[in-house]
């Protein structure tokens, strides 16, 4: 079998200067753990090597992306309203919840281990922030209750993840229990009554019902998106030609100027659909604030996972647990931060869930059960492994879309929620049989 493992140049053992296309297309076995860019000299290079990549069982999100087209455009054969801006938009906002709880499941994915409370964080989440901006109980300000929130999340990722981590316990045994008692202490702090948000009468409130009900005019949705590509395009731009400036592998300048303008395009292409006036009476325009939460953190997970320590331990772990131990990885803390992390992204959800909802009631809690399990479909669906080691956060946004698609585009035909579920579940399937085939392709040709 190839030794692919990293030096700490980060090129894979066996790749060298002299290593080509044609080199990884005969021998396939190498091919499927090396980027692209070790590789290309051109953009028609770099497409080729990404092609042997595929082959060699590392689609990256090309399953996804597929997906998203399938579902695209198969409901709007169906129904000509689902491509409609007001639809799209809508899409958009119910994903987002599904997004985020993907974004957190894939923190404990990565590791080959399993979050299933992160549904019930959710709900404990969305009623502390609830019950905490009450005029008539605690009156926090808005921003307080979010970080009380956040920090009684994170006092829950700890604590599971301590027991997971150092007292080696099933992740799965673990956060079941979490799920079941946070379901029970969320209704206990609910108080078995129905919490508002939303009253105009009380400042705290009407922020976080804005949250995810609120968006930014026209103008300023113009203004971000231009602020946030020529940033990103700079950054990516800059980073990459400092590669190249000191002999390091790079993608093509071609590659890096086609990622510039893709973003641009589809900066261009969200804001206006998000501008077009969705209301049926008076006027609703604007990206909705909640698309730059779900961005924000996007950029600050990929960031942590991809561009630091932390995420090299993190994809180290879940890869070959021993043999990062052995390289001295801190095991114990690397496990206990990611589910800290993961119940923190699940709090985040959690606040925009109660804005969404705008009133909990103890069902509404019961059914964030739910949740979990879309939450690790979603993960999946996106393209991140169950069994450690492979993914992105990218994946968790892309799956949530496929998600949010899906029941979608079925509520607009009339379905009923039972066969929603049943083809939620076999795009879940489907997603995991191209895991375990694309693994088992790969152990084949090593």
């Amino acid at each position: 079998m190839s030794d692919l493992t990293a030096d700490p140049s980060g090129t894979p053992a066996g790749v060298t200067d002299a290593t080509t296309v044609a080199d990884l297309t005969a021998a396939p076995e190498a091919a499927a753990d090396v980027p692209p860019e070790l590789v290309a000299q051109s953009l028609g290079q770099y497409l080729r090597a990404w092609w042997v990549r595929v082959r060699g069982g590392n689609s990256g999100v090309l399953p996804v992306v597929l997906a998203i087209v399938v579902v695209a455009i198969s409901f709007q054969i169906a129904n000509p309203k689902f491509l409609s801006a007001q639809n799209l938009v809508n899409l958009f906002e119910q994903s987002s919840i599904y997004m985020l709880l993907a974004i957190a499941e894939i923190f404990a994915l990565l590791l080959g281990e399993i979050d299933l409370s992160v549904g019930l964080v959710m709900g404990l989440g969305s009623v502390v922030v609830a019950e905490l901006v009450q005029p008539s109980g605690a009156n926090f300000p808005w921003w307080a209750a979010i970080i009380a929130t956040l920090v009684a999340c994170a006092a829950v990722g700890a604590i599971q993840g301590t027991l997971v981590a150092r007292l080696r316990m099933p992740s799965f045994i673990v956060t079941l229990g979490g799920l079941l008692i946070l379901e029970g202490v969320a209704i206990i702090v609910l108080g078995g009554s129905l919490v508002g948000i939303g009253n105009s009468q009380y400042h705290n409130e009407v922020v976080i019902y804005d949250i995810f009900w609120g968006s930014f005019s026209p103008l300023v949705s113009w203004i971000l998106m231009i602020v946030i590509v020529a940033a990103a395009g700079t950054t990516l731009w800059l980073r990459e030609a400092r590669k190249r400036r000191h002999g390091l592998e790079a993608p093509p300048p071609s590659l890096t100027a086609m990622k510039i303008a893709l973003m641009a395009v589809s900066g261009v292409v969200l804001v206006a659909i998000c501008n077009v006036n969705r209301a049926h009476f008076g006027t609703i325009d604007g990206v909705p604030y909640i698309i730059l939460i779900v961005l924000i953190v996007l950029v600050a997970c990929t960031i942590l996972l991809q561009r630091t320590r932390f995420g090299r331990y993190v994809y180290a772990i879940g890869g070959n647990a021993e043999a990062a131990r052995r390289a001295g990885v801190s095991l114990p803390s690397i496990r206990t931060w990611c589910f800290v992390l993961s119940a923190v992204i699940s709090g985040i959800a959690g606040v925009l869930f109660a804005s969404w909802q705008v009133s909990l009631t103890t069902n509404i809690i019961k059914a964030s059960n739910n949740y979990v399990l879309l939450a690790v479909a979603a993960a999946v669906i996106g393209g991140t492994s169950l069994f450690g080691g492979r993914g992105k956060t990218i994946h968790g946004v892309l799956g949530g879309l496929v998600i949010g698609g899906i029941y979608n585009g079925l509520y607009l035909l009339g379905v009923s929620s039972q066969w929603i579920d049943v083809v939620v579940a076999a795009v879940l399937l489907a997603a995991a049989l191209v895991d375990v085939l694309s693994r088992r392709g790969a152990r084949g040709q090593a």
